[in-house]
């Protein structure tokens, strides 16, 4: 196994765009007999010839130009892992606030490719409900917030438009009951909308569950219990979207809105607001999870 070595590519780099040893040797600070060493190390380990030396000038052969742009990029990829990993302008928090309802699953791959990229930040996550959060935000307790909104507010960015959808129990029948239970937060953005639907298609409803605990009403439904409406892609694993056979109103869609994702709030808020665009766009493309009727 032969390995190449960054300290040695990047004197070859240099006598390439400087045009000679001895311009190179003076850009890196070495001696001319140091980097020609390293020049002849690298021919050898690769048993070819790099630098076409016929010339009055020194010039680049044919596998010389081939192995510059590898060696660029290698690298460069070296000084973007060095920065990353010791540069204290990636070190520090970055507070990010999302909605209970839409934390999964986009937000642990969030946070997952984060720490890969930025492994010395940390990220203070608070779930909590959106005008609690665009509150936070107002005040400048979070960087980064998500909304579950009808609407983009001021300085919102609409990042995905999902429908919701009727979410119930695996092979549950608490959606056919009537009055049909239902579990609703009781500061839930979607929860007029639930009712209204319900109302206009003359279907009698009735709270099973009145919280502010989202895992209350998790495992109310799971049970069979309740049915309950979240934006299509985000409920939790253990519940499915009910197949009802259009017995159960359509609902609207709702959108999810990013603030603080503008330019100019640092390098490291702005990886982590890439990265939740990117994982927000993918949601509602999974094919539909159904209940048995």
């Amino acid at each position: 196994m032969r390995n190449l070595d960054i300290t040695t590519l990047r004197s070859f780099v240099a006598v390439a765009d400087q045009g000679g040893v001895t311009r190179a040797a003076g850009f890196l600070h070495l001696t001319q007999s140091a980097v020609s060493m390293q020049l002849k190390r690298l021919e050898e380990l690769l048993g070819l010839e790099l630098l076409d030396r016929s010339g009055r000038t020194i010039a680049l052969t044919a596998s010389g130009e081939q192995l510059l742009a590898y060696a660029r990029r290698m690298i460069a990829l070296n000084d973007e892992v060095i920065s990353k990993l010791t540069d204290q302008a990636f070190e520090g928090e970055v507070v990010l606030g999302v909605p209970h309802d839409i934390v999964y699953p986009a937000i642990p791959r969030v946070l997952q490719r984060f720490n890969v990229d930025f492994p010395r930040v940390r990220v203070q996550l608070i779930s909590s409900y959106t005008m609690q959060l665009k509150e936070m935000f107002k005040r400048g307790e979070c960087d980064l917030i998500l909304t579950t909104e009808a609407n983009a507010g001021e300085g919102g960015e609409t990042i995905a438009e999902l429908p919701l959808r009727w979410i119930g129990a695996p092979g549950g029948s608490a959606w056919r009951k009537r009055p049909i239970p239902i579990a609703l937060g009781r500061r839930c953005m979607f929860r007029p909308q639930v009712i209204a639907a319900l109302d206009e298609a003359g279907i009698p409803w009735e709270l099973s569950v009145e919280t502010e605990n989202d895992r209350t009403i998790e495992a109310t439904v799971a049970a069979d219990l309740a049915v309950h409406a979240m934006l299509d892609g985000t409920e939790a694993a253990h519940l499915v979207q009910i197949d009802d056979g259009g017995v159960l109103p359509e609902l609207p869609e709702h959108m999810i809105n990013l603030y603080g994702g503008d330019t100019g709030r640092g390098p490291l808020v702005e990886a982590l607001a890439a990265l939740v665009r990117q994982n927000f766009r993918m949601l509602g493309s999974a094919p539909l999870k159904a209940v048995v009727g």
